[in-house]
């Protein structure tokens, strides 16, 4: 019986299975990358607000403490969003009539809140509680980068599973003082002694189960 197909074709047969594998690892390789981009995780992307508050002015260089604003922070699962009053405690006597605040100044005179747009927004099937973060030594700026030179906000982490799995699973790894919680200058790791030692006197847990986050 003669031989139906040429010799040749062996060759491309395998060219093709390997060229198959190939592609398919590099579809597999950019969806990754896609899912971990930017243009996914709005890592480092400014949102649009109705009035552009810098971080960097009013911590950095003004000082103001992050309970300041976010007033709910140490109780609450929900740090809060100012209300307009709490801006205008300053801003009834400084820049009255910069209109960069037009829209400060209208909210407050008409009662109407400004619609922040939220920059840190975990999917609704996921608990987050900002108290118990806190008082566990998780500064602020462990989460939400340096905002103190952020003149407009933007998100620093992923906020992906993974990212919250690695400090519950190491937390000796982010973990420090108390003290410093709210100290958006400082972001440094401590020794292993050291923050083994916050570990257990903040009696912290690592806590993996389903359950914690998603209630």
């Amino acid at each position: 019986m003669p031989q139906i197909f040429h010799p040749s074709m062996n060759t491309i047969a395998r060219v093709s299975i390997f060229g198959a594998v190939f592609i398919l690892t590099a579809i597999i390789a950019l969806l990754l990358l896609v899912v971990r981009s930017p243009y996914v995780t709005d890592v480092g992307v400014v949102r649009e607000q109705p009035v552009p508050f810098s971080h960097k002015h009013h911590v950095g260089d003004v000082g103001l403490d992050c309970r300041y604003c976010h007033t709910s922070v140490e109780d609450s699962s929900f740090a809060g969003i100012p209300p307009t009053k709490t801006c205008m405690n300053c801003h009834s006597q400084l820049f009255t009539e910069s209109a960069m605040l037009q829209p400060v100044r209208d909210s407050f005179a008409t009662g109407q809140p400004l619609h922040w747009t939220r920059v840190h927004d975990v999917p609704d099937f996921v608990y987050f509680d900002h108290s118990i973060h806190i008082h566990k030594g998780i500064g602020c700026v462990k989460c939400h980068g340096p905002v103190n030179e952020m003149p407009l906000m933007w998100r620093e982490q992923t906020l992906h599973m993974k990212w919250c799995l690695d400090c519950h699973r190491q937390p000796e790894l982010f973990v420090g003082d108390r003290a410093n919680v709210f100290n958006t200058a400082i972001d440094v790791q401590l020794d292993p002694v050291a923050a083994n030692a916050l570990v257990d006197k903040y009696h912290i847990q690592s806590k993996t189960d389903c359950y914690t986050c998603h209630r």
